[in-house]
């Protein structure tokens, strides 16, 4: 793969030198939280603002991610990176890659991923813990939004795989809310149905207990297709929510 700079960027990055992987990678910066380890490398993300533009610059180095295509493993920001571009292609709002290169150097497995600041943007689980407080109008065009952007991703054969309210951004306009992606290491192709489908429908639920059973059934409404049959569909939901332990952030 060679490495990837986006036309809308690549002009900024170049006034200030930082086009190539090496000017990244050297970039001394403050990291945004504490590096992540558990892949045995590690990996970080900084915030890099280049006048009225902000980006998230990741850098990792031996953090791998393994399956059968790819059995001695890959930076895990290469697949991230992919996906991002693949919900491009299909039209899922998400973020919005800047730069991606990876490199071999040594007995280490490197790359960068810079994406595009999310500014003016709340994610839902923010939102979420001032619920009461919000307008009914507001409330429900959030949840609208919602609805609308799990049946664009079901609709385009992608399974999030993480669908959770801090992966969910949005950003409120005249005509409503607009809603889009994050996080997209673990997002895979659709292949079993509704049982897939399931598995982004239940945790986001689940996590959305501020949300009252009016409004859940507001979201399945803007999810499902006209015509469906939502009681089928609760009834489906509880069922799975019964069949499996009280999960660690669930209401």
């Amino acid at each position: 793969m060679s490495d990837f700079i986006a036309e809308q960027d690549r002009v900024l990055l170049e006034r200030h030198g930082l086009a190539s992987y090496e000017a990244l990678w050297a970039l001394t910066l403050e990291a945004v939280d504490e590096p992540n380890t558990e892949r045995g490398g590690w990996s970080s993300v900084y915030r890099l603002d280049l006048g009225e533009q902000a980006f998230y610059l990741k850098r990792q180095s031996n953090h791998l991610t393994r399956n059968v295509l790819r059995p001695f493993g890959e930076p895990t920001f290469a697949r991230e990176f992919r996906n991002i571009q693949r919900f491009k292609r299909l039209g899922i709002p998400s973020l919005e890659a800047a730069f991606f290169a990876k490199r071999r150097i040594n007995t280490e497995r490197q790359a960068v991923l810079v994406t595009r600041a999310l500014d003016g943007w709340s994610d839902l689980q923010g939102l979420l813990e001032s619920w009461p407080r919000l307008p009914g109008v507001e409330r429900g065009e959030i949840v609208t939004a919602c609805g609308k952007l799990m049946r664009n991703l079901h609709a385009a054969g992608q399974l999030h795989g993480c669908f959770y309210p801090k992966h969910v951004f949005l950003q409120r306009s005249s005509g409503g809310y607009a809603a889009r992606l994050i996080d997209l290491e673990k997002t895979r192709p659709l292949l079993l149905g509704e049982r897939d489908r399931l598995k982004d429908l239940d945790p986001f639920l689940r996590r959305t207990c501020a949300w009252s059973d009016d409004e859940v059934r507001h979201f399945l409404t803007a999810y499902l297709p006209i015509g469906t049959d939502i009681e089928r569909w609760r009834l489906r939901l509880d069922a799975r929510r019964r069949s499996k332990e009280f999960a660690v952030g669930a209401c």
